[in-house]
């Protein structure tokens, strides 16, 4: 009786498990058909991105010579930046649409009390800067982020030194 529990136990979760993969496809699916437009410079400017932020689609109004050079680049700067902006808020709230329905499948922690949870181990992304290459804000963010490690034996990769030991002497 015990195995047959466990067997319809392990059928459902491979059905929420193939669902899931289902509703991942389809959150897949609607986030790469996104795109955003975005107006600047007295609307002389329409940029168009794709769901990665990527330019698709530049337009220039028949009076964007009314505006200097310097104008126009900022104002293709700030209609980029407003179109990448909306493609990632759509992005997003898909993401939260998938993940709301990705919490009713139960985690390999509640099934294995052995088992890690995984994703909570994921680490967060961290925001990506809109300041140009050289602003400060960069070289800030510039600091070395590698992972830091405490619990580590130190191993010493050079062959020669290796051989030289402070504990004994080579003679003995």
């Amino acid at each position: 009786m015990t195995n047959e529990v466990a067997k319809a136990q392990l059928a459902e979760l491979v059905e929420l498990v193939e669902g899931s993969f289902a509703s991942v496809a389809r959150a897949q699916q609607e986030r790469a058909r996104l795109t955003a437009t975005a107006h600047a410079g007295g609307r002389r400017v329409t940029i168009t991105v794709n769901a990665d932020g990527v330019v698709i689609k530049t337009e220039f109004s028949d009076d964007i010579g009314d505006l200097l050079f310097s104008e126009i680049a900022a104002a293709v700067t700030q209609a980029t930046q407003e179109a990448a902006a909306q493609v990632q808020q759509k992005s997003q709230e898909i993401l939260a649409a998938l993940q709301s329905e990705q919490a009713r499948v139960p985690s390999l922690s509640e099934f294995f009390p052995v088992m890690p949870d995984i994703q909570a181990m994921v680490p967060t992304p961290p925001e990506v800067s809109m300041a140009p290459p050289d602003a400060a804000e960069r070289k800030a963010a510039d600091i070395d982020t590698a992972p830091q490690f405490d619990n580590v034996e130190e191993f010493e990769h050079d062959p020669q030194a290796r051989r030289r030991s402070n504990i004994a002497a080579t003679e003995w």
